[in-house]
């Protein structure tokens, strides 16, 4: 692991500095829950409401604004800090990075986590809270045949993300200045957001925008994440520029260049489908699964479904690891098709009459 908080993710391009989240854009909150989490967070000054326009961009450029929508929340300094900080106030873990498990094995009633074969500890208990093929390489030699099995069923598709950063606004046209917007009608485009705008960064600095793909484009253009090849990441980044001159109506060339880009496959970005409970255990194991795309993927999915398993081990453990049958969970659920225009839905703003393909997806989680 190098980073925490997954696709709550923030890359800062030094000497500028520039400013990019380029996976979760936003998030929004409905479950009583997730919201007292929120309202601390609030208090800490870790985020706050994002009140830019939001909307729906057509190609050609006719934008549609979102009107009226729940609260939308952001980090303060970005998403990736409010992770750090979430794990800055606790001293009951001990994280250790970068670090990356390759095996685990049971022992001895005990769960041994080895990095290329060195020893990484001893355990009562393992949580995986990740999922794609690296979850299922950890798994599949784990002797936990229940637990492999609904990770595997688990679907995910691929999603381009391009930073870029321009050293003067976008020529939006009259009364489109959006912050962000689902793009429709653009295969190479589903989502363009304006971080400059939105994290608030000093005037005078570049305009820094991230620029997601829809799943079909990702699949289409899909290599390995960990080595993209020089030849398509030149290709995905004219494209996908290309995909937001056509959404924003501007001839082509019509869009300045970027003083920086940087393009990035998210190869497991999206669920297609969930089992829609909060986490799986598997109580003979003492091995269990927790992650946003449980219960659909959002960033309030993954609080909640954390905070399930939190309690539910807990309990386990309290009550001595008797009865072991009546602490199993989401072994046996099936798995539904994810639906919405994008992923996760953003709770709470559902009602939104908001017409995108389920093919066009923003990430928020």
């Amino acid at each position: 692991m190098h980073g925490l908080g997954g696709r709550m993710a923030t890359r800062v391009i030094h000497p500028q500095p520039l400013l990019f989240d380029h996976a979760t854009q936003f998030f929004t909150c409905t479950d009583k829950r997730f919201q007292k989490l929120v309202d601390r967070w609030l208090d800490k000054g870790l985020v706050r409401e994002w009140k830019g326009k939001i909307g729906q961009l057509e190609a050609g450029g006719k934008f549609t604004p979102i009107l009226d929508p729940e609260p939308r929340y952001v980090g303060v300094n970005g998403m990736r800090f409010l992770a750090d900080s979430i794990l800055g106030q606790s001293k009951m873990i001990d994280v250790v990075r970068p670090c990356w498990i390759s095996k685990i094995e049971p022992f001895n009633g005990m769960w041994h986590l080895s990095e290329k074969e060195q020893l990484h500890g001893q355990f009562d208990a393992i949580v995986i809270a990740h999922n794609g093929k690296c979850a299922n390489r950890l798994l599949s030699s784990s002797g936990l045949p229940v637990l492999t099995r609904q990770m595997k069923r688990l679907e995910l598709s691929a999603i381009w993300a391009l930073l870029a950063a321009f050293n003067d606004p976008l020529p939006l046209q009259r009364n489109m200045d959006f912050e962000g917007a689902f793009v429709k009608g653009v295969e190479s485009l589903s989502w363009m957001g304006n971080n400059s705008s939105k994290l608030q960064l000093k005037s005078g600095t570049p305009h820094c925008w991230t620029f997601f793909s829809t799943s079909a484009y990702g699949k289409r253009n899909k290599v390995p994440q960990e080595n993209i090849p020089n030849a398509t990441a030149e290709k995905v980044k004219e494209e996908m520029l290309q995909g937001a001159e056509l959404a924003l109506g501007l001839p082509k060339g019509g869009l300045q260049k970027p003083l920086y880009t940087r393009v990035q496959l998210w190869g497991a970005a999206l669920p297609k489908n969930t089992p829609s409970v909060p986490c799986i255990f598997d109580p003979l194991g003492r091995a269990g699964i927790c992650g946003d795309w449980l219960l659909g993927s959002s960033v309030e999915s993954a609080a909640l479904s954390g905070m399930a398993f939190a309690n539910h081990i807990a309990d386990y453990f309290e009550n001595g690891g008797s009865n072991p049958d009546q602490f199993a969970i989401g072994l046996e659920e099936t798995f539904q098709e994810v639906h919405g225009h994008d992923i996760g839905q953003f709770p709470g703003m559902n009602s939104q009459k908001v017409d995108v393909d389920e093919s066009q997806m923003v990430l928020t989680s």
